[in-house]
C-alpha cells in the first residue's frame, strides 16, 4: 500500500532511537523528508544518514532539548527555512523516565515527568501547528502508553504524564479538526527499547530476549501481554507511519493500542 509520503515534510521527535526511530525508517522508507530531533546530536545526525540510505530524499537531524521551547522554535524555524514552510506530519514519541511510588517522589521528580512527558509535546506541536495549518494534509501522532488503562504503582508519575498526553490529543483533535488536521495516540506496551533493557539489567536480567523480557514484566509487574513476548520497534513503526499519512483520512481522535494484547477497552 502506497501512504502517500512521497515528498512529504515530516518531523520526529525523539525519532533517534527506539520506537521513534523505527517509525522513521517507516516514513524515510515510503520516500518522506524526514527531520528527527533529539538531545544528542551524535545521535541525531547518525539517525539521519540510515535514514538517506533507505531512501528520505531529504533526511536531517536537529539537536535539542524539547522541554526548551526556545529551542524547540529554532527547529521548526529551520525546517521552515528548509522545507519551504512545508510540514505535512508531526510525530512526538518522548516520553519521561521518573520512577517511584506516589510516596517516594518529590515535587521534582513530578514536575520532570510533567515537563519531559506533556510540555515538550505541547511545545512542538505549538511550533509545528503553523505548517502544519499551510499543508496540503496534515497529522499528529502522539505516543501515550498502555500503563494509562492498567496502573503499575511504581510508574505513577510517568502514566499520570502519559494519559495527560492522551487526553491533551483527544483535545487537539477537536481543536484542529476544522482544519483537518488528523491528530492520534499509539499506546505502546512492552517494546524491546533501549529504556526496557536498561531497566531489565536493573533487576538483575541482561537480555535483549523479547520472550524473557515479557517474563520479567510478569514477574515484576504483573502485566504481561497476551502474546508471550515484548514487541519489537519495528512492529510499531508501521502503525505510527500509517496514522501520519495521507492514507490515513478518517481517523482522528483515537487511541490504538500496540500492546501484544491486553485487557483495554
Amino acid at each position: 500500500m502506497d501512504l502517500g509520503f512521497d515528498g512529504a515534510a515530516t518531523v520526529v521527535v525523539g525519532g533517534s532511537r527506539g520506537m521513534g526511530l523505527a517509525t522513521a525508517r517507516c516514513l524515510a522508507q515510503e520516500g518522506a523528508r524526514v527531520a528527527v530531533v533529539g538531545r544528542s546530536r551524535a545521535d541525531v545526525e547518525s539517525a539521519a544518514e540510515e535514514l538517506a540510505r533507505l531512501g528520505s530524499p531529504d533526511a536531517v537531524g536537529l539537536a535539542a532539548d524539547v522541554m526548551d521551547i526556545a529551542q524547540v522554535e529554532a527547529v521548526f524555524a529551520q525546517l521552515r527555512l528548509r522545507w519551504n514552510g512545508e510540514l505535512n506530519a508531526l510525530i512526538n514519541t518522548v516520553g519521561p523516565n521518573v520512577q517511584g511510588t506516589v510516596e517516594e517522589l518529590t515535587d521534582d521528580q513530578w514536575r520532570e515527568a510533567v515537563d519531559h512527558g506533556v510540555l515538550s509535546i505541547v511545545h512542538c506541536v505549538n511550533a509545528a501547528l503553523p505548517l502544519l495549518r499551510g499543508a496540503d494534509w496534515a497529522r499528529i501522532v502522539n505516543f501515550s502508553a498502555h500503563s494509562t488503562q492498567r496502573q503499575t504503582v511504581s510508574l505513577v508519575a510517568y502514566t499520570a504524564a502519559k494519559a495527560m498526553v492522551t487526553s491533551v490529543s483527544k483535545n487537539l483533535s477537536l481543536l484542529l479538526a476544522k482544519d483537518e488536521i488528523l491528530v492520534n495516540v499509539v499506546s505502546p506496551g512492552t517494546f524491546v527499547t533501549p529504556a526496557l533493557t536498561a531497566w531489565a539489567r536493573s533487576v538483575g536480567i541482561d537480555t535483549e530476549d523479547p520472550y524473557r523480557l515479557m517474563e520479567a514484566i510478569d514477574t515484576h509487574y504483573g502485566h504481561p501481554a497476551q502474546l508471550p513476548r515484548a514487541g519489537l520497534p519495528e512492529e510499531i513503526g508501521p502503525v505510527a507511519a500509517f496514522l501520519a499519512s495521507r492514507r490515513n483520512s478518517y481517523m482522528t481522535g483515537a487511541n490504538v493500542n500496540v500492546d501484544g494484547g491486553s485487557d483495554f477497552l
